[in-house]
């Protein structure tokens, strides 16, 4: 199988964010969609490994920040490169304000935020799969949605070419590059959580 055709399907990218306890905290994902109209429901998909991920199955909300095409690759290391377990994401960024649910939606290079509270959670294996009631939403831009494929063309850097005496794989999803000798068959990348398979040598 070619995992690589998977990177065709056509999806945007986000800031999933969620609060509990006064933490605010939020990732990067690239799944959500519209699945009802009628309650307006929306489902999003978020790796198990991600802080948030707990958040939103202890408190069952969320708010999605959608990311446009004015976005710098900051953004997603600020969201995406850190853990917030560990990291105040929040800390020193000021591009936030609260949203009807008292979770933080993103204000820059964003054009929507959705507000939502969860009806059923999915097991989907590295996955939840969150399926949620929307409860509030706003337009902030017309400024065009970034999309996964736009993200990767335009928005993430490309792999520093300069040479080393070890080997280097780059991860496809986030630029993340390890070096050694071989990239294990059981590496998951510390950024993105995503595997092996999802790495190529440079």
């Amino acid at each position: 199988m070619n995992q690589k055709a998977l990177f065709n399907v056509n999806c945007g990218v986000f800031v999933l964010t969620a609060a509990e306890s006064g933490k605010q905290n939020g990732c990067i994902i690239n799944t959500v969609m519209q699945v009802s109209q009628s309650p307006t429901k929306i489902s999003v998909t978020v790796n198990k490994s991600n802080h948030t991920a707990d958040m939103i199955l202890r408190t069952g909300k969320f708010t999605v920040s959608c990311i446009d095409e004015t976005a710098s690759f900051d953004l997603f290391k600020k969201f995406g490169f850190v853990s917030g377990r560990d990291t105040d994401k929040f800390a020193n960024f000021d591009a936030f304000k609260a949203a009807p649910n008292g979770i933080n939606y993103i204000t820059q290079s964003t054009n929507a935020y959705i507000c939502a509270n969860v009806t059923d959670t999915i097991d989907v294996g590295t996955h939840y799969m969150f399926i949620a009631e929307v409860t509030d939403a706003e337009i902030l831009s017309e400024a065009p949605s970034a999309s996964y494929s736009y993200y990767h063309s335009n928005i993430k850097p490309a792999p520093n070419k300069n040479k080393s005496e070890k080997s280097r794989w780059v991860c496809k999803i986030c630029g993340y590059v390890y070096e050694g000798d071989e990239l294990p068959e059981d590496f998951v990348c510390p950024l993105c959580k995503h595997p092996a398979s999802d790495f190529e040598k440079i």
